[in-house]
């Protein structure tokens, strides 16, 4: 489980922390007593949780892209981190059509710079001790099989988004290998993973063609939600569930080594890998009066029909397991948007949420699960 002593101090630098998971994550390192350094572009949406949560007031902000090499360079030498998450990403499938230079740019070369700074940084002083790359379920090789992905399957990814994101893991083992090798950790003391998620879903994200936020913003202006591929699958899970595997793993890095420089994958249950129709429709059901659905034609590029992951390692050599189904993540994003909407404290309530899910966590771990 989450050490909260472990991470009391700590300095952590993030990349994307302005983002929907970037913003979550500071929030719960700054619940556990970290101190946070952020590299980012603006958020990229206006309200964003970034915004509402006024994270800058809890994290050393530096705005910043991450294709600025040599900035992105010095912003890390001053944070002078123990522990790096890498979250900076264009991170969507459908603008990866239209921008697809941008999209390697970002995910890619962004990676790849960033692992440079980290080298460079830790020839001097050798304080990094773990780094974690948040790549995506989308970077294996789809071949809408009915079982999920393990870590060592073929990498690949049909469009621009998946692919840079298989092309980011690429980057990652070959500085694991060529810098960081786990048989002279003794010498560099770094121990570099991935961690892998499914289709992260939670209040306070706006970002457009995602399935989730399109349809809380036509509950909230009282719109009909209109879905182009009704029996897609995805494994949905709360954003809580893969920033638990992210936190935990980080802690093995730096406490254990390279023992878990490696890819992982954290994603939902079997029952919460559910159609995109079951979850509208599950959704509207739970929002209540005013809530409807349509199909719309899909004129769209590809999008991958099946995808599940198969978390078997993760919760076999971390311990981890996800907590909420798929049910109870949308109960909490309706209780997060409902409270958005009627002026509540969104900050409040995502910690709120956070300390139910460490109660939850802690209650299975006493209980002997």
């Amino acid at each position: 489980m989450i050490d909260k002593e472990f991470w009391k101090g700590k300095k952590v630098f993030i990349t994307g922390h302005t983002g929907f998971k970037g913003s979550w994550l500071c929030l719960w390192l700054h619940h556990l007593g970290a101190e946070i350094t952020g590299y980012s572009l603006p958020a990229p949406t206006n309200p964003s949780l970034f915004g509402l949560c006024e994270i800058d007031k809890l994290t050393n902000t530096i705005i910043g892209d991450i294709r600025e090499r040599e900035k992105l360079r010095l912003s890390l030498k001053q944070s002078n981190p123990d522990i790096v998450f890498h979250m900076a990403a264009q991170p969507l499938v459908r603008p990866s059509y239209e921008n697809p230079i941008e999209t390697y740019e970002t995910n890619v070369m962004g990676t790849a710079y960033l692992f440079e700074a980290i080298r460079l940084a830790n020839l001097k002083n050798k304080k990094i001790k773990a780094i974690v790359n948040v790549t995506s379920d989308k970077c294996y090789e789809n071949k809408e099989w009915h079982w999920g992905y393990r870590e060592h399957e073929q990498l690949g990814g049909y469009d621009p988004y998946s692919n840079s994101k298989a092309c980011s893991e690429l980057i990652t083992a070959c500085y694991r290998n060529s810098f960081f090798n786990p048989k002279t950790y003794e010498t560099h003391g770094v121990a570099i993973a991935s961690g892998r998620a499914g289709n992260v879903i939670g209040g306070g994200d706006w970002a457009k063609d995602r399935l989730i936020p399109d349809s809380i913003q036509c509950l909230l202006e009282g719109e009909t939600i209109k879905i182009r591929n009704p029996e897609s699958i995805r494994p949905w899970q709360h954003v809580l569930e893969p920033l638990s595997g992210y936190l935990l793993l980080a802690q093995k890095l730096y406490k254990e080594g390279v023992q878990y420089a490696e890819g992982w994958n954290f994603g939902p249950d079997s029952e919460s890998e559910q159609t995109v129709e079951w979850v509208v429709s599950r959704l509207c059901k739970k929002w209540g009066s005013g809530a409807y659905f349509e199909m719309v034609h899909n004129n769209g590029p590809h999008e991958a029909h099946y995808l599940k992951l198969d978390c078997s390692k993760a919760k076999t050599e971390l311990g981890w397991k996800p907590k909420w189904d798929l049910d109870y993540a949308l109960d909490k994003v309706i209780e997060w948007s409902l409270a958005y909407k009627t002026g509540r404290d969104v900050r409040g309530v995502c910690l709120t949420q956070i300390i139910e899910y460490e109660d939850e966590e802690a209650n299975e771990t006493s209980a002997g699960y």
